[in-house]
């Protein structure tokens, strides 16, 4: 019962950040031809296409895209209550919690692609497409905290002020 909990919450959880990805994309108008950026909208284009059709855009948010990731999370939420025995009961918490479990992934989503960039820049020659994306994704935080503490040395310390900054409980 552990390892089918387990498989479930991991294969929501990685499809929820390919989801919040796309919305992050979108945010910061990344190079929406890049290989990368090309897989994540074609990993969610069959649900999301619909969607925004139904639900506007607000500004510069995708509200169909956050939509489909509110109810990912939904969806995740009863999966693993039905698994494990629990009675599926209609409360208020049943939308409340995966609203804040949503917010918790952005968070951890922000964490890793911070993680990786700074990875990505020891061990990369500067060619590589998934760093391009995600130096477009950290720039909007990464900038401020780098007009602050300006790199020393070739060293750019913006990113240990981001993991720092980064909610990820």
């Amino acid at each position: 019962m552990n390892a089918m909990t387990f498989l479930i919450n991991t294969a929501f959880d990685l499809y929820i950040m390919v989801v919040l990805l796309r919305v992050w994309l979108q945010w910061a108008r990344a190079d929406f031809y890049n290989p990368f950026s090309q897989f994540i909208v074609k990993a969610t284009q069959p649900v999301v296409g619909p969607l925004r059709r139904m639900i506007p855009a607000l500004g510069g948010l995708d509200l169909a895209t956050v939509l489909f990731a509110y109810l990912l999370m939904v969806a995740k939420f009863v999966v693993l209550d039905l698994l494990t025995g629990g009675a599926l009961t209609v409360s208020s918490g049943v939308f409340v919690f995966p609203a804040i479990a949503l917010i918790k992934a952005a968070g951890k989503l922000l964490f890793w692609v911070l993680i990786l960039r700074a990875i990505l820049s020891w061990v990369s020659q500067g060619n590589n497409p998934v760093e391009y994306v995600f130096h477009q994704l950290t720039e909007p935080v990464c900038a401020p905290v780098r007009r602050i503490i300006p790199p020393i040395g070739g060293l750019d310390l913006s990113i240990l002020v981001d993991f720092y900054r980064t909610p990820i409980y």
